[in-house]
């Protein structure tokens, strides 16, 4: 298998992940999964695609990512994954696409509005 890169994004994140057979290691920007997520919720949430499609320890990921917060990272880290393991296997396409691992979340914050505090978020408003 050559190695493929795919993208993966959600909100203001957006990661590049390259997939390679090995052990099973994860790297994000350098550094180990268990460095970069300390939250076991999250790196759980990035190895999803690995669990769906029983390849736990069969290929590397090597992922680059930046932009958005922690939980915007981990969900665009968790596209890319599922994204390059389709590139790399089409059996997979089905299993992650009825585990909901394939689709990109659309939702993205909402712009504040001018008058308001937030984007709908009124200030107080004073009778008197």
């Amino acid at each position: 298998m050559q190695a493929r890169i795919c993208v993966g994004r959600r909100k203001n994140a957006v990661s590049r992940v390259k997939l390679v057979e090995g052990s099973g290691k994860v790297i994000i920007n350098d550094r180990d999964i268990e460095q970069y997520f300390p939250l076991d919720v999250l790196r759980k949430d990035v190895l999803k695609p690995f669990e769906v499609t029983d390849t736990l320890g069969r290929y590397d990921a090597y992922v680059r990512v930046d932009g958005g917060g922690v939980s915007g990272q981990a969900g665009a880290i968790r596209l890319g994954i599922a994204r390059a393991l389709v590139a790399a296997d089409e059996d997979f396409r089905t299993p992650l696409r009825n585990a909901g691992l394939l689709t990109r979340d659309p939702r993205m914050v909402e712009r504040k509005k001018y008058g308001q505090k937030k984007a709908r978020k009124r200030f107080q408003f004073s009778k008197r």
